[in-house]
């Protein structure tokens, strides 16, 4: 990959504008600068080389390490299990499937000790059954296929909005609103790559909608039920806070913490945001069936004392 440097980046650090423009964090970003891969102007640099208007940079991503998921003893809170699919109601803080800085303690590594060698393979060894995700600090619901036929068909239904999912989320501010929906199209985010961000136009910009429902204001706080209709990277969390209504203890894209969350700091364990029914058509027997699980018990704490409050 080559890159030019703009006017506007000039000044800037080698490894931090590298983390700007690509996927890679910092730290990756100044291996891959000490390890030689990274050339300005056809010459090796340090880190913290600062970047010149015009410099031309070449990176060079080595391949990937062949890597393949472990089983792990983990417990799993099963909602659902027959031999086509499992249903999973994931704790916040568990990473979904591994990952460069996350390869042990994932939900797939716990899969792959409960269901064995009964997983679909289409998601390769890294993700086997995964047909969709949730974010690490997000907790519910989520399917998983146990062989090929039924990854193919849940893909499908996927891809044409037929899974249902419902969310409940803890958001900053009042609305005035009793529902809406947001429909607005995510990105990569510009300049922070690790985020994602509302672009209305240009490449990498997705169709995204989410329809919100108000179940109640508490002052400055409201508590919602969401629907998506597609599944983008943190597209509840994005959609919000475009809207002015930042997720309560989502640390990426609210700029500082609200006061009701420094008082109760021990009960923010990620962003209050959870998935709480799920509903799609089974791949074998073609039923339709839901799923629901309660909120977990920090988040039904919050509720209480706001309860309480209002």
């Amino acid at each position: 990959m080559k890159y030019t440097v703009k006017p506007e980046d000039a000044g800037k650090r080698l490894d931090a504008y590298l983390a700007e423009i690509t996927d890679l964090s910092r730290s990756a970003a100044a291996k891959l600068i000490e390890s030689g891969a990274v050339t300005v102007g056809d010459k090796s640099t340090g880190k913290k080389y600062q970047i010149k208007e015009n410099d031309e940079i070449e990176v060079v991503i080595p391949e990937a390490e062949e890597y393949e998921a472990e089983p792990e003893n983990i417990p799993l809170d099963i909602v659902f299990e027959d031999d086509d699919i499992i249903v999973i109601n994931k704790p916040s803080g568990m990473v979904v499937h591994p990952a460069p800085g996350n390869y042990t303690g994932t939900l797939v590594n716990a899969l792959l000790y409960h269901c064995k060698d009964s997983l679909s393979g289409i998601g390769g060894v890294m993700r086997p059954g995964i047909v969709h995700r949730i974010d690490k600090d997000t907790s519910g619901l989520l399917v998983v296929a146990k062989n090929d036929a039924a990854h193919k068909a849940l893909s499908q239904e996927l891809s044409h909005h037929g899974i249902e999912r419902e969310y409940r989320a803890l958001v900053r501010g009042g609305f005035k609103e009793e529902s809406g929906t947001v429909d607005l199209p995510i990105g990569r985010h510009p300049v922070d790559r690790k985020r994602m961000a509302v672009i209305k136009s240009g490449e990498g910009a997705r169709e995204a909608v989410t329809h919100y429902e108000l179940i109640r204001n508490y002052g400055r706080i409201s508590y919602l039920k969401l629907r998506l209709e597609t599944g983008r990277t943190h597209q509840i969390r994005v959609h919000m806070s475009y809207l002015g209504h930042a997720l309560l203890g989502d640390e990426v894209y609210a700029s500082n913490k609200t006061l009701f969350e420094k008082q109760h700091a021990p009960l923010f364990d990620g962003q209050m945001l959870h998935a709480k029914k799920l509903s799609l058509t089974h791949p074998r027997t073609g039923e339709r069936i839901t799923f629901e699980c309660e909120l977990p018990e920090n988040f039904k704490k919050i509720i209480e004392i706001l309860e309480n409050q209002y």
